[in-house]
C-alpha cells in the first residue's frame, strides 16, 4: 500500500507542477498578424491625408486602397486563426488537464500490465534463495533432450558407423562387459549420437560401481550436456559433482561447473571457477576458447570490472629459452636476470596459480639458481596442485629431474 501512495503523491505533484506552468500568466506577445493589421490600417489613413492634400489623383487612391483593404482582410484573418489555435483559453487549458490526467493513468495502467503490483524488495539472500529454487526445479534431461529438435550432424564415418552396428549387437548379448561399454561410449559419441552414448557410459558406470573413475562421471556428464544441446540438467549436475569428488583438478569438470552456474544466475559462482582454470590451463586447452568467448560478460554479471587482457592467461612467465640462455651468462649477470623474472611468476603463481609449463618454468629457474630448497618446495606443490592430470605430472617431474634426491 505504501508503495501506491508514494506513486500516487509524486503522479499528483508532477500533474499539479505541469497545470501550473500552463496557468502561469505569460507577457502579452503581439502577434504577427497584429502588426501587419496596424502597419496597414495605418496606411489607410495616410492614403486619406494624401487624397485631401492633393497629392495622389483618384483613380490612384482608389487602386491603393483597394490593396490595402485586401491586405487588411487577410492580416484580419491571419490574426482569428492564431486566437483559436492558442491554448490560452479556457478549452485550451481544459484539454491540456485532460492530457495530463490520461497520462498518468495510462503510466498507472501499463505498470499494472506489465509491472509487479505488490512486489516486495527482493535482499541478496532472498534473490539467490529464489535462483537456488529455480535450479531446484529446472528440467531434467529426458525434457531437454526431447526439446533438442535438430542435431547438426558430424561428417558420416563409415568404418565407425559398421563398428558401431558391431559393438550394439555384442553388447546386446554381453551387457556387462565394461571394456566393450567403453567404446561403445566413445564411439556413439563421435557419431554424434550423443543419447545413447551417454546410456552406454551411464551402464558401464553400473558395472563398474565403485571402481568407477571420476574420469568415468566427468564423461558422463559431458555427455549428457552434449545430449541436451549444451544444457547442464539436474542429472549432469550429480554426474560433476562426483567426478569432481574423485578428480577435482580435472578441467572438463570445471569447465562444466561453471558453465552449469553460468546457465542457471549464479555468475557469481561461475566466474572464480572459469578464472582459476583459465589461470591453470595449458595453451591447448580445448575449454580455453569457450571460456574467452563468456568470461567478460560472467564477471560483469558477478559485479566484477575486468577485461579479458587483465585475467590470468597461458604461457606467461620465462621462457624455457630464457632460462637455457640464462645458464650460459656470467654467474652475475645470470642470477640478476633469473631473479627478476621468478619473482615475478612466483608471486603469480603463488596468489593466482598458472598452467603446469609456468610451474615447470619456475622449478627450473629456481635449478639454474641454485636455490634447490626452493626448487623441491615448488615441485611438492605442483604434485599436489597437478595430482589428477598425469599430462602435467610428467612436465613437472621432467623440470625437477635435476634435483639430486633431498638428504
Amino acid at each position: 500500500m505504501g508503495f501506491w501512495i508514494a506513486t500516487g503523491a509524486f503522479s499528483a505533484l508532477v500533474a499539479l507542477a505541469l497545470v501550473m506552468a500552463f496557468l502561469r500568466p505569460r507577457a502579452a506577445g503581439v502577434p504577427t498578424a497584429a502588426y501587419d493589421l496596424r502597419v496597414y490600417r495605418d496606411q489607410l489613413r495616410e492614403l486619406e491625408r494624401d487624397v485631401e492634400r492633393g497629392v495622389i489623383s483618384g483613380p490612384e487612391a482608389e487602386r491603393a486602397r483597394t490593396e490595402v483593404s485586401r491586405r487588411v482582410l487577410e492580416a484580419d484573418r491571419a490574426l482569428q486563426a492564431t486566437t483559436r489555435g492558442s491554448v490560452s483559453g479556457p478549452k485550451g487549458k481544459a484539454m491540456i488537464g485532460a492530457a495530463i490526467g490520461l497520462t498518468v493513468a495510462g503510466a498507472f495502467g501499463v505498470y499494472l500490465q506489465i509491472g509487479a503490483p505488490g512486489y516486495p524488495d527482493l535482499p541478496l539472500a532472498t534473490r539467490i534463495s529464489l535462483v537456488e529454487q529455480a535450479r531446484a526445479a529446472r528440467p531434467g534431461q529426458a525434457d531437454a533432450e526431447d526439446g533438442i529438435s535438430v542435431r547438426s550432424a558430424p561428417p558420416v564415418d563409415a568404418a565407425r558407423e559398421a563398428l558401431v552396428m558391431q559393438l550394439r549387437t555384442i553388447m546386446e548379448q554381453r551387457p556387462d562387459d565394461a571394456e566393450g561399454l567403453s567404446l561403445l561410449a566413445a564411439n556413439e559419441a563421435a557419431l554424434g549420437n550423443f543419447r545413447a552414448a551417454r546410456l552406454a557410459q551411464a551402464r558401464l558406470i553400473a558395472v563398474l560401481g565403485d571402481a568407477a573413475s571420476g574420469r568415468d562421471y566427468i564423461d558422463l556428464a559431458e555427455m549428457m550436456v552434449l545430449a541436451a544441446g549444451g544444457y547442464v540438467s539436474p542429472e549432469a549436475e550429480e554426474a560433476l559433482q562426483q567426478g569432481l569428488q574423485l578428480a577435482p583438478r580435472d578441467g572438463t569438470a570445471r569447465y562444466y561447473a561453471g558453465l552449469m552456474f553460468a546457465q542457471q544466475g549464479r555468475p557469481d559462482l561461475a566466474f572464480p571457477i572459469w578464472r582459476g582454470l583459465l589461470a591453470e590451463s595449458t595453451p591447448d586447452a580445448p575449454w580455453l576458447e569457450p571460456i574467452r568467448l563468456q568470461i567478460e560478460e560472467v564477471a560483469f554479471l558477478a559485479g566484477v570490472d575486468v577485461s579479458l587482457a587483465e585475467l590470468p592467461q597461458p604461457g606467461r612467465g620465462p621462457t624455457a629459452a630464457q632460462v637455457e640462455a640464462a645458464g650460459e651468462m656470467a654467474p652475475e649477470d645470470r642470477i640478476a636476470m633469473i631473479q627478476g623474472m621468478v619473482g615475478g611468476l612466483a608471486d603469480r603463481l603463488a596468489t593466482e596459480g598458472g598452467p603446469p609449463d609456468e610451474w615447470a618454468r619456475l622449478i627450473g629457474a629456481y635449478v639454474v639458481l641454485g636455490e634447490t630448497e626452493a626448487a623441491r618446495a615448488i615441485h611438492a606443490e605442483a604434485l599436489t596442485v597437478f595430482a589428477d592430470v598425469p599430462t602435467a605430472l610428467d612436465l613437472i617431474n621432467a623440470a625437477a629431474s635435476g634435483l639430486e634426491p633431498a638428504e
